[in-house]
């Protein structure tokens, strides 16, 4: 089967499994309604973004046995809301309105990026050094890593964390490494690399 759909079933369901936590635990606050508003939306979007324009590094086929290990790894990213709704947090209004803020930054950057990768390699294949890219060579990391931490303030605790910091180290940084070294083959990556940082944005040149 294809690896995204383990990813896309994750995704789908999110909503679903924070509405049975509210229910579960009969939690229905502010912060557990905007947990579920968030995430649950991020997972519809990513639904979406992946008919419009999906990402290629997903259709590769893998076993059934590995999907279902993608699924349950994939699965720490629900210790954020379980967290959250099982022992009723409450984060100030401060954090709230922080990991909102946080929030949709990362959807503007992760998905908007992708959409500019995509389309322009479907027409122009090479090397993309504007627009996103410009100073920062893989900003659709960047916006994804500020979603699952607004999720995880949200929380209200450092188990929050743990999801993002799995996939920060065991996926995000080695494909950052893999696209590195992919993109090395073009000729005028290596004066592009100096005028961009690998995760943060390079705000001088």
């Amino acid at each position: 089967m294809k690896l995204k759909y383990p990813i896309n079933l994750h995704k789908g369901i999110t909503f679903l499994v924070v509405i049975i936590l509210m229910n579960l635990y009969n939690t229905y606050s502010i912060a557990a309604y905007l947990y579920l508003a968030l995430h649950g939306s991020y997972g519809l979007m990513w639904l979406l973004k992946d008919q419009l324009y999906p990402d290629k590094q997903w259709e590769q086929s893998v076993s059934f046995p590995y999907a279902v290990f993608v699924f349950v790894v994939l699965a720490l990213y629900w210790i954020a809301p379980f967290i959250l709704i099982s022992q009723r947090r409450t984060p100030s209004i401060e954090v709230m309105a922080l990991a909102v803020g946080m929030n949709a930054v990362g959807v503007m950057l992760h998905f908007a990026s992708d959409a500019q990768k995509y389309f322009t390699l479907k027409y122009k294949p090479g090397l993309i050094t504007e627009g996103f890219f410009a100073r920062n060579r893989n900003i659709n990391y960047l916006g994804e890593a500020m979603i699952y931490i607004s999720f995880a303030l949200l929380s209200a605790s450092w188990l929050g964390l743990i999801g993002i910091v799995a996939f920060f180290f065991g996926a995000f940084i080695p494909n950052m490494i893999k696209k590195d070294k992919s993109l090395s083959r073009y000729p005028e990556f290596e004066a592009y690399k100096k005028k961009t940082w690998l995760f943060l944005p390079r705000l001088i040149r």
